[in-house]
């Protein structure tokens, strides 16, 4: 049973085929979600710098600009950049899911895929972004690391770092269990309420697109082979 979408969100649906489109928004309206579309990376864009979508379904194989560009311009641009994505691939190389993952977009989905599998990854991403956020606003800090769990920011020395979502909540989650070594399994679970079938390697990528943009704290991210990845403790308790 697919849990109800929340109140207001919106989800922007982007392909250039016609008949996908209109079965993904139908499915996806039914479920209670408001949703717009748009068939080109153009389009796209725009649509999303003006309605604010709280995610894009987001195909790679577009008319003119692909998908790739598009979601690395969605990550550049200041009001787009915390939208969600879920890409969608007739593509089945790994390099293609990686190179989406190392963008940033928050999950994948390959084609032919089942409408009811992609209303709950829409729903499970949704959730989890939704459930990152703290009722009272609490300041952990780690080094040069800052986070802010209420207000959803993060700093390295004093200056902001741009997440995304997904990327918050896995450093968030690391971070709750800082000195802990957290395997690549439960992070999936916790993070992106993975099906069974999504791949570690979703982790992984994450986990290498974190610390680059954590530059110099990006280092109290170790990993333990063969198990997965832990916080070093450096401070203790959060302040």
């Amino acid at each position: 049973m697919t849990a109800p979408a929340p109140a207001g969100e919106r989800v922007l649906v982007v392909d250039d085929e016609t008949d996908i489109v209109a079965l993904v928004a139908y499915h996806l309206a039914r479920s209670g979600y408001r949703v717009s579309t748009a068939s080109s990376g153009t389009e796209a864009l725009d649509a999303a710098r003006r309605d604010r979508p709280s995610l894009v379904v987001l195909d790679l194989m577009l008319p003119g600009m692909s998908g790739f560009e598009v979601l690395e311009q969605l990550r550049a641009g200041e009001d787009t950049r915390g939208i969600a994505v879920l890409m969608l691939t007739a593509r089945r190389e790994e390099q293609d899911r990686i190179r989406g993952l190392s963008l940033g977009a928050d999950d994948y989905l390959a084609k032919p895929f089942s409408p009811q599998e992609l209303v709950l990854r829409v729903g499970a991403i949704l959730r989890r972004l939704g459930a990152g956020g703290a009722s009272v606003a609490d300041t952990i800090r780690l080094g040069a690391l800052e986070i802010d769990t209420g207000a959803h920011t993060v700093r390295v020395d004093g200056d902001p770092v741009d997440l995304t979502p997904t990327e918050f909540k896995l450093l968030h989650t690391l971070v709750e269990r800082r000195g802990r070594v957290q395997d690549r399994a439960f992070l999936l679970r916790t993070v992106w309420d993975a099906a069974p079938d999504i791949q570690t390697r979703t982790v992984d990528m994450h986990v290498q697109r974190l610390r680059a943009k954590l530059g110099s704290a990006g280092d109290l991210i170790e990993t333990v082979r063969g198990f997965g990845y832990r916080i070093r403790s450096t401070h203790g308790r959060p302040s």
